[in-house]
């Protein structure tokens, strides 16, 4: 048999969520969305539900460097998707891994802490994750409160947006979620000003592993070739729908329905 030329790929670190609303089956529904294949490197394996994260245990470093290898070398990769980075191990094996590809474009969904408000990594592995990661990251897919923390000296989200330039990221987008107003408004950075803001109608209820999305969605449309602003611009457009059909599985967070593209109307 010969390789599917047709069909890209798309390469996911993140966490196990068990009940599905985030981590890595939140990862595949949204990159098979996009047309896309996803293979998956588990980062950690975590107890959590629709309401919150209680534990987080951490792969082995060395186990999860060498899956992502045998994956790299067997099978052409178009896309990174990287999620929950536990601790400052899993950081420095996926920057091993980026360091060796640094044609594929990578999306970093910068996971600081769960819906619940469980902190979810350390400061030191913060740290790590912006020395090592962050310069080679395509795009990165910050919420309003994980781009304050992360550019803790900025007075302003798009002061924000430029430190996170500044700090490698070719590209930013800055979710607006959890800020106040009628509408959603994400803004989008990159060549060092901001790009375009882009207004959503906000939905009522409170969703687990919409970020998820978004940013799976982005890797999935990256891997296809598409450039970064367009796939960014539809991405929002899919995640959007996905929050909009979301369905309460549990006595939590609502659970965003990434596959209602099968349903029959």
């Amino acid at each position: 048999m010969t390789q599917d030329a047709e069909l890209p790929v798309c390469l996911i670190f993140s966490g196990h969520d068990p009940g599905g609303g985030a981590g890595l089956q939140a990862d595949i529904e949204a990159v098979i969305s996009s047309g896309a294949q996803a293979l998956t490197v588990p980062t950690a394996t975590t107890v959590q539900d629709t309401r919150n994260v209680y534990a987080i245990e951490a792969m082995p470093a060395d186990l999860l460097l060498q899956q992502a290898q045998v994956l790299l070398d067997d099978i052409c990769v178009s896309a990174i998707k990287i999620g929950l980075i536990p601790d400052i191990e899993i950081a420095q094996a996926i920057h091993r891994v980026l360091q060796d590809h640094p044609e594929i474009p990578v999306v970093l969904d910068p996971v600081l802490k769960a819906g619940g408000g469980q902190t979810l990594q350390d400061e030191e592995t913060r740290d790590a994750i912006q020395a090592l990661l962050f310069p080679q990251v395509t795009v990165l897919t910050p919420n309003s409160q994980e781009a304050r923390q992360l550019a803790s000296n900025a007075d302003t989200l798009d002061a924000c947006g430029m430190s996170l330039l500044e700090s490698g990221c070719e590209y930013v987008l800055i979710t607006g979620g959890h800020e106040k107003g009628e509408q959603i408004v994400n803004k989008f950075y990159g060549n060092h000003r901001s790009l375009e803001s882009f207004r959503w109608q906000r939905l009522t209820g409170d969703y687990h592993g919409s970020g998820c999305t978004l940013a799976s969605a982005i890797a999935g449309l990256l891997s296809h070739g598409q450039e970064p602003h367009s796939a960014v611009r539809e991405a929002q457009q899919y995640t959007w729908e996905a929050i909009r059909q979301a369905r309460r599985l549990g006595k939590g967070q609502l659970i965003p329905n990434r596959l209602y593209w099968t349903e029959r109307s």
